[in-house]
C-alpha cells in the first residue's frame, strides 16, 4: 500500500490526489491531503472573487475529489516551524507532494509605501474573502479615491469589487463585516494603473468587459496613453487575448461619456515612484511616465503625475516562501525540481515532490494546475516501486493523534459548511463565510456532538 501526503488542498493539491487515484497501479493507494486551514479549497474559497460564483462552483468538482474513499482530508494541520515538522512528515508516509502555492505579495520598492491606507491586493482579497489570517480592515475608511497598481486579473477583481454595490454584494459569501463596510463605502473614484501598455497587459478579455457591466459605474480610458502603446494602431499580431484586450479599450476609449456615480479609469505607461502623505495616512501616488523601449519594456521619461487616492492597492505579482526542509531558489522564488521530483544540490530527493506555484512560480490559471500535478504525480508512481519499500505507519492520523495533533477532518468541514449556511439565514442571506479562527474550529468541533 502507498501512503502518500498531500500538503495544500487548493486545486493543485487536490488535482494531485485525483491524479494518484485515478492512475495508480498500486494497490491500495491511500492519500491524505494535509492543509494549515480547517477549510479545503485553497485560492478557489480564499482568492476567487465572491461574486465570481461560476468560478467558486469548481468546489464542487474539487469535493468529489476529496470524499474520494482513498482520500482524507486533514485541516488545521501545520507543516514546518510550530507545527508538523517536514522531516516527521516524511517519516510518516513513502512520499510527500508539496502543493503550498506562492504564499507572500511582490512589493512596490517605493518611497511611502508602507504609510496607512497603502495595502497589498491579497490583504484585501483576504478580507473580503474571510481568510482567517485577515487581521486587517478600514480599507475603505475614510477614502474617496483608490489607485490599484498593477493591471492582472487580480487588480481588475479588486477594482470590481470597489465598485460594486451592496445589492450586488449581499447574495455572496463575502462575510457581514467586509459586505458592511463596502456597503457604506465613499470611493468614488478607482484608477487601475499598469508601466507599460494595454497590448501587454495581464488580465484576460472576460475579466475585463465585466467592469464594463456595472451598475452605476463609468469606466474611462484614455485614447492619447492607448495611442503611446506601438501594437495599438494595428494590433493584428498580437496573441488573440492582447487583441481583444485592445478592442475592448478601443470601445471605451471612443464612447461619448456616460454617467453614474462611480468611475474606473484606466490608466497605462506609468509606473509608481512614491506614496505621498496628507494627514498622516496616503494621500495621493505620484507616478513617473512611461515609454516603450523597442524591446518589449518601458524606460521613464522624466514626467511625473500625482494621483489622488486615500486608498492605494498593489497588485504586483506573488512569490513563493521557503519550506522548512526543503531546497529554495531564492532568485524563482520556487522549490527546484525535476519534473516535479524536488532536487537536493542538483540530485532527485526520493518521496519529495513539488506541484502548483510552489513549483512553477505564480503563473497560468487555476485550470494550468491541472497538468502541472499530474506530472508530477507521474513522476511519483514511477518511483513508486522503490518508494514503497520503506516502511511507514499503517495509518499516519493515529501516530499524528498519539503526537498530540488534532486535524480537521471532512465531518469537521461540512460541520462548517452548516454554521456558515445558518449564519446566512440568520442574516437573512445565503451562506456568509465564518471569518476567523475562533469560528471556524468551534464550528469544526460540533462534528463529534
Amino acid at each position: 500500500m502507498l501512503h502518500v501526503a498531500v500538503v495544500g488542498s487548493g486545486p493543485s493539491g487536490v488535482y494531485a490526489a485525483q491524479s494518484l487515484v485515478q492512475q495508480s497501479q498500486v494497490p491500495g493507494v491511500r492519500v491524505d491531503v494535509l492543509d494549515r486551514l480547517p477549510c479545503p479549497y485553497g485560492l478557489v474559497r480564499y482568492g476567487v472573487a465572491p461574486d465570481h460564483e461560476k468560478i467558486k462552483s469548481l468546489q464542487n468538482n474539487l469535493r468529489t475529489v476529496l470524499e474520494n474513499e482513498r482520500v482524507r482530508f486533514l485541516g488545521g494541520v501545520e507543516v514546518g516551524p510550530g507545527g508538523l515538522p517536514a522531516a516527521r512528515l516524511r517519516e510518516l508516509y513513502h512520499a510527500v507532494v508539496y502543493c503550498v502555492g506562492a504564499a507572500t505579495d511582490r512589493h512596490l520598492g517605493v518611497p511611502g509605501e508602507e504609510l496607512p491606507g497603502s495595502w497589498s491586493a491579497t490583504e484585501f482579497v483576504s478580507w473580503y474573502s474571510a481568510h482567517p489570517d485577515a487581521t486587517a480592515d478600514g480599507f475603505v475608511l475614510g477614502a474617496r479615491a483608490a489607485v490599484v497598481i498593477g493591471v492582472g486579473n487580480v487588480a481588475v477583481d479588486v477594482t470590481r469589487m470597489l465598485a460594486r454595490g451592496a445589492a450586488e454584494l449581499s447574495p455572496t459569501d463575502m462575510p457581514q463585516g467586509a459586505l458592511a463596510a463596502l456597503a457604506h463605502s465613499q470611493v468614488r473614484d478607482i484608477q487601475m494603473v499598469g508601466r507599460r501598455g494595454p497590448s501587454q497587459a495581464r488580465f484576460t478579455t472576460k475579466e475585463l468587459r465585466e467592469l464594463g457591466t456595472l451598475p452605476d459605474t463609468e469606466v474611462l480610458v484614455d485614447p492619447e496613453e492607448l495611442a503611446l502603446d506601438p501594437a495599438y494602431a494595428d494590433p493584428s499580431a498580437l496573441p488573440a487575448a492582447q487583441r481583444r484586450n485592445v478592442e475592448v479599450l478601443r470601445g471605451w476609449a471612443t464612447q461619448p461619456p456616460g454617467g453614474g456615480s462611480r468611475r474606473i479609469r484606466l490608466r497605462f505607461f506609468l509606473r509608481p515612484v512614491e506614496l505621498l502623505p496628507a494627514g498622516g495616512r496616503v494621500g495621493a501616488v505620484r507616478f513617473e511616465r512611461t515609454a516603450p523601449d523597442g524591446t518589449g519594456g518601458v524606460t521613464g521619461t522624466g514626467q511625473y503625475e500625482d494621483i489622488e487616492a486615500q486608498l492605494v492597492l498593489r497588485s504586483v505579482g506573488y512569490r513563493g516562501v521557503p519550506l522548512e526542509g526543503l531546497p529554495f531558489d531564492a532568485e524563482r522564488g520556487t522549490v527546484p525540481h525535476l519534473a516535479g521530483r524536488v532536487l537536493r544540490e542538483g540530485s532527485v530527493a526520493p518521496g519529495e515532490y513539488v506541484a502548483g506555484w510552489i513549483k512553477r512560480g505564480p503563473t497560468g490559471v487555476i485550470g494550468t494546475n491541472r497538468p502541472c500535478s499530474k506530472e508530477t504525480v507521474t513522476s511519483l508512481l514511477e518511483d513508486a516501486p522503490v518508494l514503497v519499500r520503506r516502511e511507514v505507519p499503517d495509518d499516519p492520523l493515529a501516530v499524528l493523534r498519539a503526537e498530540g495533533l488534532r486535524p480537521v477532518e471532512w465531518s469537521g468541514w461540512l460541520a462548517i459548511e452548516r454554521a456558515e449556511a445558518e449564519l446566512g439565514a440568520s442574516l437573512g442571506r445565503s451562506v456568509v463565510k465564518l471569518p476567523d479562527w475562533s469560528s471556524l474550529m468551534e464550528a469544526a468541533r460540533t462534528a463529534g456532538t
